[in-house]
């Protein structure tokens, strides 16, 4: 359903290091985005990182959720994999948001969410029982935990059906394809690097309540929450651009939880 937007959140995944190796600038971007999602092991992430990015996080105002993948650090989480039961796929979630719960607490934070990552997220959002077996691994963990989807995939109707309080996602950086997916990143002009183009597109989503494909067809999605990456080397830029079109154009930037009027 969708809502009236004059408030919504700025996200975006961070945390992508492991050990000497580190991705984005995540304390510049943590003074832009209001939500962090963040790495739990099996894509990037180690302990270490998933602790100082929490309390980082907490330091800032920043809301955090946990950023659960395929176990495929060699391919950043980005590669398909198949074979995995949906028992499996239940453990692996359950195990990545229980490991971010345990390091936020240590950092003096508190996990509010969760947004599967990569080849796990966009599999999930065409294939029903992948999408089922992610959404029953918050619940068993947290039913009250926020499951960031998608809207009209998989992942929108397998939270609808179990029941978990949901927060809407859109992209400010990513193109859309006619069946309101994302395009493949193999795709020529798939990831926006133009700091001003998305900035425009953001605030045409969140007033229209919709996307527009690549066809230029208007796709109409409820608006919780805008995605900036933080892994291209624009990323700082675009999200301060993008947050400042938004705020410009009278629409408050609040963590996700806040957004969508719950109590912390």
């Amino acid at each position: 359903m969708s809502r009236n937007v004059a408030t919504v959140d700025l996200n975006s995944d961070m945390g992508e290091g492991f050990g000497a190796w580190k991705m984005g600038d995540d304390g510049a971007m943590l003074d832009i985005v209001t939500s962090a999602n963040i790495a739990c092991g099996f894509h990037a992430g180690d302990p270490s990182i998933m602790t100082a990015t929490a309390r980082a996080a907490r330091q800032k105002g920043v809301a955090i959720g946990a950023h659960p993948s395929f176990l495929d650090l060699w391919g950043f989480g980005r590669r398909q994999i198949r074979g995995d039961s949906p028992a499996e796929i239940e453990a692996m979630i359950a195990y990545q948001v229980g490991a971010l719960q345990a390091t936020a607490a240590l950092a003096g934070h508190r996990v509010s969410h969760v947004k599967a990552h990569g080849a796990l997220s966009n599999m999930a959002c065409l294939e029903r029982e992948l999408a089922l077996a992610i959404g029953r691994g918050i619940k068993a963990v947290d039913p009250k935990l926020l499951f960031v989807v998608m809207p009209g995939t998989e992942l929108e109707k397998a939270g609808e059906s179990l029941g978990l309080p949901m927060a809407r996602e859109i992209f400010a950086d990513r193109t859309y394809g006619e069946d309101g997916n994302l395009t493949p990143r193999k795709q020529p002009g798939a990831v926006i690097h133009d700091a001003a183009l998305a900035a425009r597109r953001a605030v045409a989503m969140v007033r229209e309540g919709a996307v527009t494909s690549t066809s230029g067809k208007r796709l109409p999605m409820a608006i919780d929450t805008i995605c900036v990456h933080s892994d291209t080397p624009d990323a700082v830029a675009m999200a301060r651009a993008v947050r400042q079109a938004l705020e410009a154009a009278g629409i408050a930037i609040r963590p996700m939880h806040l957004a969508l009027g719950l109590a912390a």
